[in-house]
């Protein structure tokens, strides 16, 4: 058994069956395991079952569950700081837009004044 502790260095096919469940269904760790286990049971990340995602180290087994956990908390955690980030980025052009379009409006009347004259 790995304890809870332990460092994992998981297979970038464990890290990527993780965010695409994840990416389904955006809940913490206990309820991913639900969707994880949907997931393998129907196949539905690239055809992969119980048996291949074993192969790639992703087990469902109570003695594995520490380091499916640690790993589920791992990538929900890039994930969440990836999704803040592209938050912050969106806002930040937005605020970007909305100042030039202040910086335009100001600046017309004085154009059309000066082309008036």
């Amino acid at each position: 058994m790995l304890p809870a502790s332990a460092e994992i260095c998981p297979s970038p096919e464990a890290e990527a069956f993780v965010r695409f469940c994840y990416q389904r269904r955006r809940v913490p760790w206990p309820e991913l395991y639900d969707e994880m286990c949907a997931v393998a049971t129907r196949g539905l990340f690239r055809g992969m079952g119980h048996t291949e995602l074993a192969e790639v180290g992703i087990g469902f087994s109570l003695f594995e569950s520490p380091r499916l956990a640690q790993l589920v908390t791992a990538v929900v955690a890039e994930e969440r700081a990836a999704r803040r980030a592209a938050r912050a980025d969106v806002l930040d052009a937005t605020r970007t837009s909305r100042e030039g379009s202040r910086i335009d409006d100001v600046e017309r009347p004085s154009e059309m004044t000066a082309s008036a004259a």
